[in-house]
């Protein structure tokens, strides 16, 4: 029987990829959304977090697509309030409260599930398993795309705590931190902030093992989220976000995959074996970029 669940945060990316989600599994019924603007037709709607709570006791699993600052106080309440949690991508603004809320969870017994979508890319599973006894002498990260397409309008994105072009970096490191097969750290990053914004448009890192990355929000025509991997067995390529993988020039899985879906899938096994999963790895090496980065400034940008 499909369990409700409550969607927080109706924009563009509840409404393109969670609401569908939900609606093709068995696992799940969206009960209710919360959100100051945004309905679900048919969908019973709250503007008001802890009303939600409060009235609907039939709703024990949450689903948060808030913008990664508002959301450690949603989670939180949450967990109080005995409901397991499913936060998107990145799962939290710092990480001192994603790993809070793990300990809230864990206390509550509930599940806290930190979800990275492109982990669920068709190719990921099987690039991690031909990698994992490689040795790999060289890795790159092309992740560029246009932030007016993805994310029109949504000024929060360059405010503290939006992250910038490391909120759809984010996806290539979870990546990155699921393949490889030996732990790398940063040596080296450039951002490049706009004159009038808080957080970067642009990046690129350099980390050890021979890994490095360029990172673009200003990437006009077609979209690029692409990793190769150089092995002494071998070249890796993961094209379209994980979608598609190539082994040697040879294509191996050419997508298109159901990341979200997959995703909702997890959370149900998760809450039927009372586990949870909480994983900050790709956060680590964003907060590691703002440390030791060095700022350079660029011209401002508008929506």
């Amino acid at each position: 029987m499909a369990r409700p669940i409550c969607l927080v945060g109706i924009g563009k990316i509840a409404v393109d990829q969670h609401v569908p989600s939900i609606a093709a599994s068995a696992d799940w019924d969206l009960a209710a959304t919360v959100s100051r603007s945004g309905t679900v037709d048919g969908v019973p709607a709250y503007t008001d977090f802890d009303r939600m709570l409060n009235e609907r006791g039939d709703i024990a699993v949450v689903s948060l697509c808030l913008p990664p600052v508002p959301r450690y106080d949603y989670a939180a309440r949450a967990i109080a309030a005995g409901r397991h949690v499913m936060l998107e991508k990145p799962p939290g603004a710092t990480l001192a409260e994603v790993d809070a809320l793990g300990a809230m969870a864990k206390a509550a017994g509930v599940t806290l599930y930190t979800t990275w979508h492109s982990r669920m890319a068709e190719g990921v599973a099987p690039a991690k398993a031909w990698l994992a006894d490689k040795v790999v002498k060289a890795a790159h990260i092309s992740w560029k795309e246009d932030v007016r397409r993805w994310h029109p309008g949504q000024d929060w994105v360059f405010e503290p705590g939006g992250m910038g072009v490391f909120d759809p970096g984010s996806n290539a490191l979870s990546i990155m931190t699921e393949i490889l097969p030996m732990p790398v750290h940063l040596r080296t990053a450039e951002l490049f902030f706009p004159a009038n914004r808080q957080t970067p448009i642009a990046a690129h890192l350099a980390w050890t093992g021979g890994v490095t990355g360029d990172f673009d929000w200003r990437q006009e025509g077609p979209q690029s989220w692409d990793i190769s991997v150089e092995t002494t067995a071998g070249r890796l390529d993961l094209h379209d976000g994980g979608a598609r993988l190539v082994i040697d020039g040879q294509e191996v899985i050419a997508g298109p995959g159901a990341e979200y879906p997959a995703l909702y899938a997890r959370m149900a096994d998760l809450v039927a074996t009372g586990q949870s999963q909480v994983d900050v790895s790709p956060m680590l090496h964003v907060a590691d970029a703002l440390t030791i980065g060095r700022r350079t400034e660029v011209e401002a940008f508008h929506f």
